[in-house]
């Protein structure tokens, strides 16, 4: 009596796969028994696990690369960004190209003529600060979009070609709208540029950490571990989900003086030194209104549709993201820095 050869796992295309949210997501898939296509312009370091993996280099502003990137894909999960992240939005005609651009010619190559008796599922790293300036707190996905900065007005514009084309029937879409992240980045993937690391790289130099506001202004900060998280749960739980958008968050709503204070003291658990002042200095000219308006989220209807839910603390996140800071800092001094027994405070 012959087997029957197992059918292959869904193909699934992680495009900027070696961004720091990509490799944290291929890390994650990594470990299902699927195929996985992890797709960026610098090439990757594949990720652990029982799936079955390709690594591609490719520019995905080049249609035809983009083309053979997505060719068979079951699920497209789709973290472009362009270099310079919400900066270069705002200087760099380039960039519109790959925050809105690729999600034009991704829409069309996966429509007419594709295949798949079900059209594929594509999901989207979008950001919760696509409603521009909060109106409420805590957002919760129903409020209307008003966005301020030539970065959310891409991510929104990619945002609506994807759902145009969920109604039209050509893929399945669902847009995650992300929150702060943060946290450590995964091994060969891109490092985090956002407020917390910023932060503890200056406390790690022993510089003060700077605030444009009086430090009660919130954010919702979420581990990078759990966004990644997020994706496979959309991943598993597609159906309430396609056709519309989610916002991902913690719904703590921290301080951010409360997040560099922490910082602060992660850094002088690992250094032995004394904590580095937390200052309020005046904000530049170009700092958008957005700055200095607190975000928190709601995101049950999420969690009720998926069941995620995050599971790494600030106190945990934030040591974490000093920790692997330290290192990295250390191994490009040819230095080690001692450390102190013990933990931040909570």
């Amino acid at each position: 009596m012959t087997s029957t050869p197992a059918a292959p796992g869904p193909l699934i295309t992680v495009l900027g796969a070696s961004g720091f949210v990509g490799a944290a997501v291929m890390r994650a898939l990594a470990l299902r028994p699927v195929r996985l296509r992890a797709v960026a312009r610098r090439p990757g370091v594949p990720a652990p696990g029982p799936a079955e993996t390709t690594v591609v280099t490719a520019d995905l502003t080049d249609r035809t690369a983009l083309a053979e990137a997505v060719a068979g894909a079951d699920v497209v999960v789709h973290l472009l960004l362009a270099d310079g992240g919400w900066r270069a939005a705002e200087s760099d005609p380039g960039a519109e190209r790959v925050n809105v651009g690729v999600m034009r010619d991704l829409v069309d190559l996966l429509g007419p003529g594709a295949s798949a008796a079900v059209p594929p599922l594509v999901l989207y790293a979008g950001a919760a600060s696509q409603v521009g300036v909060p109106p409420r707190e805590p957002l919760d996905g129903s409020e209307p979009d008003r966005p301020e900065t030539a970065y959310d007005r891409q991510k929104l514009a990619a945002e609506q070609l994807l759902l145009r084309a969920t109604a039209e029937g050509r893929v399945r879409g669902v847009s995650l709208r992300l929150p702060t992240v943060f946290g450590e980045g995964a091994a060969g993937g891109g490092t985090d540029r956002g407020v917390v690391s910023a932060m503890a790289r200056r406390a790690l130099d022993g510089r003060p950490l700077t605030m444009w506001h009086d430090g009660t202004v919130r954010r919702d900060l979420v581990h990078v571990e759990d966004v990644a998280a997020a994706f496979t749960a959309a991943l598993d739980h597609p159906d309430s989900l396609v056709g519309g958008h989610c916002l991902i968050g913690a719904g703590r709503g921290d301080t951010l003086g409360d997040a560099f204070r922490l910082i602060a003291r992660a850094v002088a658990d690992r250094t032995g030194r004394r904590p580095v002042p937390v200052e309020c200095v005046d904000p530049p000219a170009h700092a958008p209104v957005t700055d200095f308006r607190s975000v928190t989220i709601d995101s049950s209807p999420f969690r009720a549709a998926t069941g995620w839910r995050p599971r790494v603390s600030l106190c945990e996140g934030v040591r974490r993201t000093v920790d692997a800071l330290a290192r990295q800092q250390d191994e490009d001094r040819g230095t080690q820095v001692p450390r102190r027994s013990g933990k931040a405070g909570t």
